[in-house]
């Protein structure tokens, strides 16, 4: 991408994309085209046909979803797999009409099967069944994977599909009911810490192991990602490929603690002082999500941030936001 190159950020208000806003700013790019919810509705195929023939876009980094937890998938399973899928229909559909030089398309390590074998590498896509709990989510993904796949075959566009580990930073979520477990756990701590509450409770069992990559870190993989040559980027996007591997790129950090050690590191941030107790009625989900991430490390790139600073990060942004 050069520095003047017309780049959409679709979903920068939120936990990736405005990672991204921040990426690209530090290192002198400048000339974004960003909507909010109000402005553009990315379910709305007219909508999105418009805005894309009137802005004439060079790269798009689509990073807008419908996202949440456990509590959220199950409570609201329709409205995750219609406007997911409806949002990414339309951008990719568009972005093809408009000859968009390159798209990245954003998912979740949350696409493989439950019992995948461990690390989780891009070829155990649709080898077995996936985690009930999030499957329309995770359905709707693979499907954004293999329209992009589609595309880069008929059409011979430049469709990669990143797959980021659980991700957390500035700008997440914090809903008390709807939020991924890191800014849930962050929420729940700093309040049980203002209460001077004796006791936190966490669901589950605390044993599921979870990997964990700062937004700021992923945001850095797309955008090295987003600016390899032609002769590194396109093997990867399965144009003439018959081996059957999608264009799909893990981003991780390779490594997982279990749920009970976060839930500990995230109460030494905070600095909560009393006990935590786990909710073993409440579904634990899958049993491990770590991604095998050898592809990425090989062409160059690895994850920098600590687990306890960019947890931190994270606190002070909850704080700066609660205040505000």
């Amino acid at each position: 991408m050069k520095l003047d190159s017309k780049i959409y950020i679709a979903g920068h208000r939120g936990l990736v994309g405005s990672a991204l806003m921040r990426i690209l700013r530090d290192r002198g790019y400048e000339n974004f085209v960003t909507r909010t919810h109000a402005e553009l509705d990315l379910t709305s195929q007219a909508a999105v046909d418009a805005f894309f023939a009137a802005e004439k876009l060079d790269y798009v980094f689509l990073a807008a979803a419908k996202v949440g937890g456990i509590h959220a998938n199950n409570t609201y399973p329709a409205e995750f797999i219609r406007d997911n899928l409806a949002i990414q229909t339309n951008v990719i559909h568009a972005a093809y009409k408009n000859n968009v030089k390159r798209l990245l398309f954003l998912g979740s390590s949350c696409i493989y099967p439950k019992l995948a074998p461990q690390p989780m590498k891009e070829e155990h896509l649709l080898t077995s069944e996936l985690e009930p709990t999030n499957r329309p989510y995770a359905l709707a993904k693979i499907a954004g994977i293999e329209m992009c796949w589609a595309y880069n075959r008929q059409y011979k566009t430049q469709y990669l599909a990143v797959m980021p580990t659980n991700l957390y930073g500035p700008g997440d979520n914090y809903h008390p009911e709807n939020s991924h477990v890191i800014p849930a756990l962050i929420r729940r701590f700093h309040e049980a810490k203002l209460a001077n509450a004796p006791s936190v409770t966490v669901w589950g069992t605390g044993t599921p192991r979870r990997e964990f990559l700062y937004s700021e870190d992923m945001a850095d993989a797309c955008v090295y990602l987003m600016n390899l040559p032609d002769a590194q980027f396109v093997p990867l996007l399965g144009q003439d490929r018959n081996d059957g591997l999608a264009p799909l790129m893990n981003i991780g950090v390779g490594e997982d603690l279990t749920i009970r050690e976060l839930a500990e590191t995230v109460k030494d941030v905070v600095g909560y002082t009393g006990v935590i107790e786990f909710d073993t009625s409440k579904p634990d989900g899958t049993p491990r999500k770590l991604m095998n991430v050898g592809r990425l490390n090989a062409m160059g790139w690895s994850a920098h941030t600590a687990m306890h600073n960019g947890l931190d990060a994270a606190y002070r942004d909850f704080k700066a936001n609660s205040d505000s």
